[in-house]
């Protein structure tokens, strides 16, 4: 088993009309959390990393995991660049083994984005390395990224079909009404505007921000077009609240192999919730 692109994974997704999921990674526990879930399914997975993960644990380290996993595993793993935003950070670690980036110039104007994404794409293809971009902007908070509501922005459907064409990139985050972080009130999503990308744009499409968005409008976004998920806060979430309870409940408990089981398993609950969104079971 490897680690591969996530082009192989997205493709066959787009084809039959299911999305992939992505979950962020942070640590052994959650690495293993996830698999063990998307081998009882089974189910086709990409791990993500952001740049705050590997502030965290090398980029060398957590690699190595996911290299021990897959084998052990017997499936092989997307390891994916979360938000990364320089091309000489993307290049060490695809020199390193990764075969899956995503290089977020969301921040800037049209042609900076357009000529920092291929830049990347140049680079990665030469090592059959995806990239993924975006264009638009979700507000919310992800590790170190902060986009307050003022500065979030959604895609303009002609722009993203002019990006694809000019940068070569293989899927493209989508900006239509989601957000990184959870959600005060049920969020509204754009999908007239999903679908008109979709008609402008032949490759897959990528959700960010889909923690805590409810499940039906997962769903019809898989069916416009989205291809992969993303989901990050609400795993953190879960993962937190059951080793809370727990020391609640055992408060002179001090075993990591008590604890961090009992936050694997809520964080399992999440992940066996969002593959049936998804349709990615079996697959």
């Amino acid at each position: 088993m490897s680690i591969i692109s996530t082009k192989y994974l997205l493709q066959a997704a787009y084809a039959r009309g299911y999305a992939v999921p992505a979950f962020n990674i942070h640590n052994a526990e959650t690495i293993q959390a996830i698999l063990e879930v998307c081998k009882e399914m089974p189910s086709p997975v990409i791990l993500a990393g952001t740049p705050g993960t590997f502030k965290h644990i090398a980029f060398e380290e957590i690699y190595a995991l996911c290299e021990a996993y897959s084998k052990n595993y017997g499936m092989p793993l997307a390891l994916h660049l979360d938000h990364h935003e320089s091309l000489e950070d993307i290049r060490r670690k695809v020199y390193a083994g990764v075969r899956s980036a995503m290089i977020d110039g969301s921040h800037l104007p049209f042609f900076e984005n357009v000529k920092l994404v291929k830049s990347v794409v140049d680079f990665c293809h030469r090592y059959d390395c995806s990239v993924e971009a975006e264009l638009g902007r979700l507000g919310g908070v992800e590790d170190d990224m902060a986009v307050d509501e003022e500065n979030a922005f959604f895609t303009d459907p002609q722009e993203a079909s002019r990006f694809v064409e000019l940068t070569g990139v293989d899927s493209l985050a989508v900006a239509i009404g989601t957000a990184h972080g959870l959600y005060t009130k049920r969020p509204k999503i754009d999908f007239q505007r999903l679908a008109e990308i979709r008609a402008q744009v032949a490759i897959p499409l990528v959700l960010h921000g889909a923690s805590d968005v409810p499940d039906d409008d997962v769903r019809r976004a898989i069916a416009l077009g989205v291809c992969k998920v993303n989901v990050a806060t609400e795993l953190k979430i879960a993962f937190a609240a059951a080793v809370k309870k727990w020391f609640v409940d055992n408060p002179e408990g001090n075993d990591p192999r008590d604890y961090l089981r009992v936050g694997m398993d809520a964080m399992k609950a999440v992940v066996r919730s969002k593959i049936a969104v998804c349709g990615s079971a079996n697959q």
